[in-house]
């Protein structure tokens, strides 16, 4: 018998992603994920309170050092995501179709998609403040001038059912413009995500800049709506009952920004409106003076 024959496989352990580092969740639960067909692919860390609470940590003390770098250098490193993912292009056309049920084929249509979707964003990190900043016309002395900043720590709640191209889509644009992102994952489809927080932590993505949690957002959604250290949150995935509802009251208590959900292709061209959606507007006011006794005016 060949050696070829006797060898065991080796099964994936899958971990969460949390402050650039990999951990089991501290709660010591998991759940099974199966393929469409019923399969079982992996076990996976069934995410607790307290994992959610590390991951908002871990965003918070990442905020600062990330929303200060320049937009070339965000752009630099999401275009490093782009491409890692292209070396590892087959390992995510192989959980995307056992996710959700796609041939091959279509499989890497999404993934291909999901790289893209990352050069695309990567190309916005240094021109959104110039669609939605500027200088604004006024009627004084003065020079009146809005640059957007980022909100802060942003939750996502990623899309149930486009558990790679969906997640990609919600994660990227918060990031491109400086916020920090705590993820809960699809949760009967987790892999891909929790397979791209491999992929982040060698595209020099700082620690804590984006946190990917796999568990329920039934369990988890209410704690995070409700925490005082999260600015905004993004409902896309809260399609569960009257989850969306629940966690947008919950959000009011310290007036989170909320994104709620709605149907979306995410297949079509994005646009910018889901960066806009987690961008503050800073305006400064300063006066011109003026030059001498004309009045004339700098």
């Amino acid at each position: 018998m060949s050696e070829s024959a006797t060898r065991l496989s080796v099964f994936k352990t899958y971990k969460l992603y949390v402050g650039g580092k990999f951990p089991r969740s501290e709660s010591g639960r998991v759940y099974e994920v199966t393929d469409s067909k019923g399969k079982w692919l992996a076990n996976v860390p069934l995410s607790s309170r307290k994992d959610a609470r590390d991951a908002v940590v871990a965003a918070r003390k990442a905020f600062g050092g990330w929303a200060g770098a320049t937009a070339y250098n965000r752009g630099q490193i999401l275009y490093r995501v782009a491409e890692m993912l292209e070396g590892r292009r087959e390992q995510f056309v192989r959980e995307v179709a056992d996710a959700e049920g796609l041939s091959k084929s279509k499989a890497a249509a999404v993934v291909d998609a999901a790289i893209d979707r990352w050069v695309w964003y990567a190309g916005w990190t240094d021109k959104i403040a110039q669609v939605v900043g500027g200088a604004n016309p006024v009627a004084g002395p003065y020079f009146n001038l809005s640059s957007p900043e980022p909100t802060g720590v942003v939750t996502v709640i990623a899309p149930q059912e486009s558990s790679f191209l969906g997640l990609v889509s919600v994660i990227a644009p918060a990031i491109a413009t400086g916020n920090t992102v705590v993820v809960v994952a699809s949760e009967k489809s987790p892999l891909p995500a929790l397979s791209l927080g491999e992929v982040l932590a060698t595209s020099d993505l700082p620690g804590g800049v984006v946190n990917i949690l796999s568990g329920k957002a039934s369990e988890m959604g209410p704690h995070l709506a409700a925490h005082q250290d999260v600015n905004a949150i993004d409902l896309t995935g809260a399609t569960e009952g009257d989850l969306a509802r629940d966690l947008e009251i919950a959000a009011a208590d310290n007036l989170k920004r909320v994104l709620r959900p709605r149907t979306e292709d995410f297949a079509e061209s994005p646009g910018t409106d889901r960066m806009t959606a987690f961008l503050e507007t800073k305006t400064v006011w300063h006066p011109t003076g003026s030059l001498g006794a004309s009045g004339s005016s700098y």
